[in-house]
């Protein structure tokens, strides 16, 4: 039996966690709220997030003992949100992890270090990056808990370790296949979070499926022209892992990024549509992050811009998607 600890109580952590349990391992769920795991242990249902989902408490062992659910595993699967992980990890000893197997679930950037998860964790914990991996999509979590069909990747620069991840997620619903791409994949997980954020503001402006179309057919480019300049190595965009996170996450009811990008455009301050939605929508601090890893590369990202000037100087949606519609061909 598969021994892995989950590390975060949102909803891709409990989708994750129904398909490993099922699937048949034992996973050790640490969430940070002593009420959510009690009332997990009382009642097997996670009260905040898909709440639908029932869980086999033989299989899944809630805590908030970190130390103890990672102590205890072979795996561990980060799903915390991006802004969270230094605070949540930083309290693990740098030897903690030795021996484990990492895969981050996590589609955002640390804050302030602007670095990947997976790159923080290799430089936090001192581990090579064949410990480590990433999950990506496309696939929500409100799907795996309707258990529609769904499909998976697993990047990684150890292809042993992806295929064993794959084969732990593997059911009569989801499908997971291993590809050898962590930066890659990691970087445009980050990125469909922005467009999907700029594709909800131009939804709440009023702006149609046309334009939606062209801004992600642009958006595609604006990717590969990023993610080569940080990370050149063949890699084909057309591929599930990277198109396919990016439709589902643009154009989906389900997508937190497109929810709170169309609360902007329609009006919203940032603060505001963070109290409603009550969710983490990493989209808006990939936005500063990436843009401060393009002030080096000097990559054109007119999108990329759009977002971060809407965001975070201010400027009417309105007037930014004008001046952006100007831009795409």
């Amino acid at each position: 039996m598969e021994k892995i600890a989950m590390i975060g109580g949102g909803s891709w952590a409990t989708a994750l966690t129904k398909i490993l349990s099922e699937n048949g391992a034992r996973v050790g769920w640490w969430m940070r709220s002593k009420d959510d795991v009690q009332h997990l242990q009382r009642t097997r249902h996670n009260r905040r997030y898909l709440s639908s989902v029932a869980f086999d408490l033989m299989r899944v062992f809630p805590s908030t003992d970190l130390e103890a659910t990672v102590k205890e595993a072979d795996w561990l699967v980060l799903a915390v949100p991006a802004a969270f992980v230094k605070e949540a990890l930083d309290k693990l000893d740098r030897d903690s992890l030795k021996n484990k197997r990492i895969i981050s679930a996590i589609k955002g950037m640390i804050p302030g270090k602007n670095i990947l998860v997976t790159d923080y964790v290799a430089e936090r914990f001192r581990l090579p990056h064949t410990q480590l991996g990433v999950v990506a999509g496309p696939c929500h979590a409100e799907e795996v808990a309707l258990e529609k069909q769904s499909y998976l990747t697993i990047g990684g620069t150890d292809m042993l370790l992806a295929e064993d991840f794959s084969q732990l997620l593997r059911n009569r619903y989801t499908k997971a296949y291993p590809m050898a791409d962590l930066d890659g994949i990691e970087y445009c997980a980050v990125m469909k979070n922005i467009i999907a954020l700029t594709s909800g503001i131009a939804h709440g402006l009023g702006y149609g499926d046309n334009f939606q179309a062209v801004l992600v057919s642009n958006a595609v480019q604006e990717m590969r022209r990023f993610v080569h300049a940080i990370n050149p190595q063949p890699r084909d965009l057309s591929a599930s892992a990277y198109l396919g996170d990016l439709l589902v996450t643009a154009y989906s009811q389900f997508s937190r990024n497109r929810t709170f990008g169309n609360m902007i455009g329609r009006g919203y301050s940032v603060k505001s549509a963070q109290m409603e939605m009550n969710m983490v929508a990493e989209g808006y601090y990939a936005v500063k992050s990436i843009h401060e890893l393009n002030k080096k590369l000097n990559v054109s990202m007119p999108i990329t811009s759009a977002a971060y000037h809407i965001l975070y100087e201010k400027i009417s949606p309105a007037v930014e998607l004008e001046i952006l519609k100007e831009k795409l061909r």
